[in-house]
C-alpha cells in the first residue's frame, strides 16, 4: 500500500485535456521522433502546455528506457525514457497507469522541448 497522495483536479489545481489542432512533430538529434494528428495538449494548473503523443505515432525504437520514475499526485508514476544526442537524457516521459481523472494519457508520451531539438505544431492543410 502506498502513502502516497492522491489528489483530483480542481479549480485550485485545473487540468484540462483535450485534442491538439494540426500535426505535431518531435525532432530529436536530427531525427523525427513523433510525427501526429491525434496529439493532446495538457492544460494544468499554470504550467506550460504539454502535447502528449501517442506511442502509435512515435518511433519507439530511438527510446531507450531509463531508470528515472517521479511521481504526480494529479496525474501518477511516470516513466523515462532517453533519446539519442546530448540533450536526450530523460527527454521522454510517459504515465503507464495514469489516475483515473486524467486516464486519456495512457499510452501517450511526452516530450521536454528543452531536451529535443523541434517540437513543430502544424497546421492542417
Amino acid at each position: 500500500m502506498s502513502d502516497r497522495p492522491i489528489k483530483q483536479p480542481g479549480p485550485d489545481h485545473p487540468i484540462d485535456i483535450h485534442p491538439t489542432p494540426g500535426r505535431v512533430v518531435v525532432i530529436a538529434d536530427g531525427a523525427i521522433v513523433a510525427d501526429s494528428r491525434a496529439t493532446l495538449t495538457v492544460s494544468e494548473a499554470d504550467l506550460p502546455d504539454v502535447y502528449y503523443i501517442p506511442r502509435a505515432d512515435t518511433d519507439l525504437s530511438l527510446l531507450t528506457p531509463t531508470p528515472l520514475k517521479t511521481y504526480c499526485p494529479y496525474k501518477g508514476e511516470a516513466s523515462y525514457f532517453s533519446l539519442p544526442g546530448e540533450q536526450g537524457e530523460n527527454a521522454v516521459w510517459s504515465y503507464p497507469k495514469p489516475f483515473p481523472a486524467v486516464a486519456q494519457i495512457k499510452e501517450y508520451l511526452a516530450f521536454y522541448p528543452d531536451r529535443v531539438e523541434d517540437i513543430r505544431v502544424l497546421p492542417e492543410a
